[in-house]
């Protein structure tokens, strides 16, 4: 990767950084992880509590380079039709028309995605994974660069449904916002207490200049050893006790392909080992499931992969 045009991404995911973090006060790292999964082509699962700006930090990415953007309200009696699209009966040409659902845009933000049926959920997993739509026989290609922004509230609360791991597994990572803190929730009130908070946001980029930094992305360095060392970690969250369910294949992709953005990112045009070990929580966890025993001792899937990490010895740096 030329050093010029390194320097332009990292001059543009800073310019894209500021621009989010004008909205979203305090929360640098959550919204770094964001930019990560943009560049990498991945969808990114937000969790956490209602009124923590899940929505709005999706509705600032989306902003901040200038891309199509379309909202998708999930509800118990939103229909598959309603996200992929329908075809409708013209009567004056007496043909069907094919009518574009909200799936048809640079970044879909799916807001409370498990509040609908796993039927209507399930609606997401083409485009996800092959940017791609298939309506009645008739297959309908995406604009790149494509990202979906799902946020859902904690299972536990009412009027939930679980997302099946077949679909938690096609989001590259899960973050959560946390709280503000108290200095950053006064400064949110100072800001943007009387005025919407994404008015005064200008774009920074748009969706030519961004698909062109996802290409060189696509171009950072990973060595063999490094391969390996993401192979190991996945591959001992399949043999862990603490786990029914371990990493797949695609985590492992996943994993590489975040990585990548993440040294693009940091001015490098190579992976380091430290750059899996940061991505290994926000990528993995959200994939595993922990046995009852582990459940019953207070211990996460984040927790079991922070200590996978911890275990799994790094590559011996090349001499």
């Amino acid at each position: 990767m030329p050093e010029l045009a390194l320097v332009d991404l990292a001059d543009t995911a800073a310019r894209i950084q500021s621009a989010i973090g004008s909205v979203i006060e305090g929360k640098p790292e959550v919204i770094k992880l964001a930019l990560t999964v943009l560049l990498a082509e991945g969808h990114i699962l937000i969790e956490d509590v209602p009124g923590v700006g899940k929505t709005m930090l999706a509705k600032s990415v989306a902003r901040a380079i200038d891309c199509s953007v379309r909202r998708i309200q999930f509800t118990p009696d939103l229909m598959p039709s309603d996200v992929t699209g329908v075809s409708v009966f013209n009567q004056e040409t007496r043909e069907f028309e094919f009518k574009p659902g909200g799936v048809f845009a640079n970044i879909v933000v799916g807001d409370e995605i498990n509040r609908a049926s796993p039927k209507t959920q399930s609606a997401l997993l083409e485009c996800m994974e092959e940017r791609q739509v298939t309506v009645d026989g008739t297959t309908y290609q995406l604009e790149a660069p494509f990202m979906v922004v799902a946020t859902q509230n904690p299972i536990e609360m009412e009027g939930t449904y679980p997302l099946p791991e077949a679909q938690r597994d096609r989001f590259m990572m899960r973050l959560s916002m946390g709280y503000p803190s108290p200095q950053h929730e006064i400064e949110m009130i100072d800001t943007h207490g009387s005025t919407s908070a994404l008015d005064p946001l200008e774009p920074v980029s748009d969706a030519a200049h961004v698909h062109k930094l996802v290409r060189l992305v696509r171009g950072v360095f990973v060595a063999d050893p490094i391969k390996e060392y993401a192979v190991a970690l996945t591959t001992a969250t399949r043999t862990s006790p603490d786990l029914r369910l371990g990493a797949s294949p695609r985590a492992t992709l996943h994993l590489i392909r975040a990585a990548k953005a993440w040294a693009a990112l940091a001015g490098r045009e190579y992976v380091l080992p430290d750059d899996l070990q940061a991505l290994a929580v926000p990528v993995l966890s959200h994939r595993l499931l922990p046995t009852a025993e582990a459940q019953i001792g207070r211990r996460d899937a984040a927790s079991i992969v922070t200590d996978l990490v911890q275990r799994i010895p790094q590559p011996e740096p090349a001499r």
